[in-house]
């Protein structure tokens, strides 16, 4: 008799999952499909978004460097020339 009276209460979170499950149902397979593929994808990207910083970082930095040493050098060879 326990076991009757426990069940025909819910709790709150069982009313919730069951209210939500209802609105999965209303969406079309296309939506559902088109909302999987965009989380998908965003997955993907970020390996390829995250090498491509990378990538740059160091050309930044090269380039950095290369106009550093540029500068450097064609100030003491101008400093040369002029005496």
């Amino acid at each position: 008799m326990g076991r009757k009276d426990a069940s025909a209460t819910r709790l709150p979170v069982d009313q919730y999952r069951k209210q939500i499950g209802k609105q999965d149902y209303k969406k079309t397979k296309v939506v559902l499909k088109a909302t999987r593929l965009k989380a998908e994808a965003k997955k993907n990207s970020s390996g390829f978004r995250d090498a491509f910083l990378v990538i740059a970082a160091i050309l930044l930095f090269v380039l950095c460097l290369y106009a550093f040493f540029y500068l450097n050098l064609s100030t003491e060879m101008n400093l040369d020339v002029d005496e």
